[in-house]
């Protein structure tokens, strides 16, 4: 199933964050192309090693642009220019994620492309936004991870401010865009009139603070970072180590604590008052953590999981390698091979999204500007 089939989406976009977002509406459907400058060749992330695809591709690449086409032109030529709105036309939507003071300037806002098509929906994923001080300002996720206050939650205490291991700030303001612009979407379609959206990647990551963030602005509270993963408010959950590795362990309500107890053989815990419920528990967290881990450490965490698998909130903690060579995350479909020119068994991560129990079939993304004769004529190479 093809939700999105007949809605063209144009996608001035590079690196991650905007490309994230759009693969998920080309996996369900959506006929999206990537423009880009043959100028610089294409897409950066194109040629992002150590693990290329040919001259002008990359494994790097392809994890964000699978299900794509790619069209090579150049929005500042009067050719490229005529070829972008001619595109324009037929298109329910034209994305970018260029820095803030850009958009305006190459016309990829609606007061230039509503002319055009009245219905198109621009959707500008920026650093900071368009409409302040620092619109013409580059940006990355790493940078607002640390500004937005969440390096300094994360990672051991007695440790530096560590950033989350992925561009989770790509891919949550990628996700978030991806909402703006299919509400808009519908709502072009019953009006016939599009609009302006904005998602900045600062503005996601300030938003990731969540009940932290609610808490400091209302009680005057600033969460640490806890040792063990540990949860801000509610205990045990947290790892712990086993005899040959860590678990990690989410006791978020009373009856999983007590399912603990019962497995672990410690029920005389229910009735100390230092563990009464998740608060004092929370507070009471280092004396806690000294009884459970010397019980955790009595079996290896194959025979932790187990025995509390399906009985409570538990999960191995694995590395990479070990995360993609679980028989689960094979079983669940979540890893899916490709047939690519430069390697016939390309293996990607599929869409997390099932419409009717399937989840959608992948394709690489085409060579630069491999396109452009189907889409704009016989004979329009790169411009």
């Amino acid at each position: 199933m093809s939700p999105l089939k007949g809605f063209r989406i144009l996608s001035a976009e590079v690196w991650g964050a905007g490309p994230y977002g759009s693969q998920l509406l080309a996996e369900l459907g959506a006929e999206v192309i990537k423009i880009e400058n043959p100028a610089t060749g294409g897409d950066p992330a194109r040629y992002v090693g150590p693990h290329k695809l040919g001259e002008a591709d990359s494994q790097y690449f392809q994890t964000w642009n699978a299900n794509k086409r790619s069209v090579a032109l150049d929005l500042k030529s009067e050719q490229g220019r005529r070829d972008f709105e001619r595109l324009v036309e037929s298109s329910a939507a034209v994305v970018n994620n260029l820095r803030g003071d850009q958009p305006a300037k190459l016309g990829l806002d609606y007061a230039t492309l509503g002319k055009i098509n009245p219905a198109v929906v621009c959707l500008h994923l920026s650093a900071y936004g368009r409409d302040n001080e620092r619109a013409s300002w580059p940006g990355y996720d790493f940078l607002m991870q640390a500004e937005a206050g969440l390096m300094s939650i994360t990672g051991e205490p007695d440790g530096p401010p560590a950033r989350f291991g992925p561009s989770i700030i790509d891919y949550m303001t990628g996700t978030m865009s991806m909402v703006g612009l299919l509400a808009c979407m519908l709502d072009a379609q019953r009006s016939g009139r599009g609009c302006d959206v904005d998602v900045s990647l600062y503005d996601a990551a300030l938003h990731q603070l969540g009940y932290a963030g609610t808490w400091y602005l209302n009680a005057g509270t600033a969460v640490s970072r806890l040792e063990r993963s540990s949860h801000f408010s509610v205990a045990p959950v947290q790892t712990f180590p086993t005899a040959d590795g860590w678990i990690l362990i989410m006791c978020m309500s009373q009856k999983f604590w007590t399912e603990l107890l019962r497995v672990l053989g410690q029920e005389r815990l229910a009735d100390d008052p230092r563990f009464a419920d998740g608060h004092t528990r929370h507070t009471n967290r280092r004396e806690l953590t000294e009884i459970l881990d010397s019980a955790f450490r009595g079996a290896t965490t194959e025979e932790w999981l187990a025995r509390l698998s399906g009985v409570l909130p538990v999960a191995p903690v694995y590395d990479v390698a070990e995360a993609l060579s679980s028989p689960f995350a094979r079983a669940s479909g979540m890893i899916q091979s490709v047939k690519h020119p430069a390697k016939r068994d390309l293996e990607l991560l599929a869409s997390p999204i099932k419409i009717n129990g399937e989840r959608p079939a992948l394709a690489p993304c085409p060579p630069l500007g491999a396109d452009n004769d189907a889409l704009l004529g016989r004979g329009r190479r790169a411009r």
